[in-house]
């Protein structure tokens, strides 16, 4: 990955009007450097302005910097370029849901349908269409090389076990809040010491997730080193159907934060961030 940001940003400085801007703020949106990643997209769009790729990329990195209707517009923009661009219709319908606009995202919806949208467009529209309301169709984070975007349901919202306010596994409860998200702090053998990690039946899976976790903070380390990038900061993974960042805390252990597809990778690092240093302040007997 790092060769990778060195190689496109290499062809850039030599060549200023490259497409490379396109892979390499894609790569950086991804990484959670958003500032840098909408400097490259915005300079991109400057020299190429009929680009609908552009256009895509500014929205996907104005989503994630929650920037709905500029993100908004940006797809709008990919539309006059690019009339069925898949990704730009699930974009579009993903804005007007959190901006509360339901008859303009099922509109969105059903063009995106139209255009040969996936089974997760058509139980979006379903479910819009059966209730009045829906959960909102994910933004695009995966793109792909048709310029449409692949991107898989997200978890279902799940209620967490009831909790005294000093139950370890409540210690990152008030920083989660209702999101689809969850937070594990587990210790140097993968053994859970706070937080909760709920599966897709309810139940807290912490135990099975730390015990296949144990040995992730000596293997990045070693990494790193073999790398010779400095110590290891975060590691950020996007499944199929959850977005997974974890960061090394103190004494050897590891602090993992899960959240739907549908979260931006923004959110999810400033959560993590949050529940960091909550976690550092606990195990410093600090309380919260």
């Amino acid at each position: 990955m790092a060769d990778d940001v060195g190689r496109w940003s290499d062809e850039l400085a030599r060549d200023p009007a490259s497409l490379a801007f396109l892979p390499l703020g894609e790569t950086l949106r991804r990484q959670g450097q958003l500032d840098l990643a909408l400097k490259i997209a915005v300079r991109g769009l400057e020299r190429h302005s009929h680009n609908a790729d552009a256009h895509d990329l500014l929205a996907r990195i104005a989503v994630d910097r929650r920037e709905l209707q500029r993100a908004f517009d940006e797809w709008d923009a990919v539309l006059r370029l690019s009339p069925s661009h898949l990704g730009a219709l699930k974009g579009m319908a993903f804005v007007r849901f959190q901006q509360g606009n339901t008859a303009d995202a099922e509109k969105y919806l059903q063009r995106a349908a139209e255009q040969g949208g996936d089974a997760e467009v058509a139980a979006a529209l379903a479910n819009l269409r059966r209730a009045g309301t829906a959960p909102p169709t994910p933004a695009p984070h995966k793109h792909s090389d048709n310029g449409s975007h692949t991107q898989l349901p997200a978890a279902v919202t799940l209620p967490n076990p009831a909790m005294r306010p000093d139950d370890p596994r409540a210690l990152f409860a008030d920083i989660l809040g209702e999101h689809e998200q969850t937070a594990l702090l587990l210790d140097d053998q993968g053994l859970v010491l706070a937080g909760i990690y709920v599966g897709e039946d309810g139940s807290d899976v912490g135990a099975e997730v730390g015990a296949e976790l144990s040995g992730v903070t000596d293997a990045a380390r070693r990494a790193t080193r073999h790398l010779e990038i400095g110590d290891w900061k975060s590691i950020v993974l996007e499944t199929e159907v959850a977005v997974v960042t974890m960061a090394p805390c103190a004494g050897d252990g590891l602090l993992v934060v899960a959240a739907s597809k549908a979260t931006p990778l923004g959110l999810v690092r400033r959560v993590l961030d949050r529940c960091l240093e909550r976690a550092r302040r606990w195990l410093d007997g600090g309380g919260r």
